[in-house]
């Protein structure tokens, strides 16, 4: 039995996020059918981790199990021969028999994607925003998230950690043509955290905040202090970390 290792992306549009779920057609439930019809048999499939409806992923992590002899570079062909064109296989290796897509994360980054101008052939992957931003107002309230806080005030409710410390080590807000790219790079994330930041974010360019709220929200650690939850097609899980030692 070997273990391997797979890069994907995946556009989430039709999608009702990546975990499977008893209502709606998600990611991991068509990677695993596709690899059942491969191996004749069910074949388990460990992501990195969840994302939403809609949400889409230009870098999610993948493991799974097989008995078959087919090399890395042959079995990304076969999966993308099988998967539909919204779920693509990026790269394939061999992975280290303990290798776990989910528990050796050792940081994520994701990008939300905004747009100053309507665009019908964007429309699904990056959020129109009709009203003028201050760009300088918000890359000042951005400096205020790197580092380590309790980012309870950006996060739901219903977050199943009651652990709500994390690490970004990075954010910034790069321009580029007539799109803006909100960027984190962190030790974890919270359910909703990038969404609720970005929101925030913009309410900060819009004026509806001060740079300088953004302390005072995160020492609040109650989610009515932050701003809006901005949507979710916006949003792509970028790139997935993990310590060198477990590369093959």
């Amino acid at each position: 039995m070997r273990r391997l290792k797979c890069i994907i992306q995946y556009d989430g549009t039709n999608y009702s996020g990546y975990q499977v779920q008893p209502n709606g057609l998600t990611i991991q439930e068509v990677l695993e059918k596709t690899l059942e019809r491969m191996h004749k048999h069910p074949v388990k499939v460990i992501g990195s981790g969840r994302t939403d409806a809609r949400v889409h992923a230009q870098g999610q992590v993948i493991h799974f199990d097989t008995e078959l002899s087919i090399s890395p570079e042959n079995m990304v062909r076969a999966l993308n021969t099988l998967l539909p064109g919204d779920i693509r296989v990026r790269t394939c290796e061999e992975a280290a028999p303990d290798f776990q897509a989910r528990y050796d994360v050792t940081g994520k980054e994701y990008r939300y994607f905004v747009r100053r101008s309507e665009d019908a052939f964007r429309r699904n992957y990056a959020v129109a925003v009709p009203y003028k931003l201050d760009i300088g107002r918000i890359r000042e309230a951005l400096r205020h998230v790197v580092g380590t806080h309790d980012f309870s005030s950006f996060c739901v409710a219903k977050t199943e950690t009651d652990n709500r410390v994390r690490t970004i080590h990075e954010a910034e807000l790069i321009e580029q043509g007539d799109e803006l790219i909100f960027r984190f790079r962190g030790s974890g994330f919270l359910y909703n955290q990038v969404r609720i930041l970005v929101g925030t974010m913009l309410d900060i360019g819009r004026g509806r905040f001060s740079p300088d709220d953004v302390p005072l929200m995160l020492a609040a650690k109650n989610r009515s202090a932050a701003g809006v939850t901005a949507p979710p097609h916006g949003l792509y899980l970028w790139e997935v970390f993990y310590p060198v030692q477990k590369e093959v």
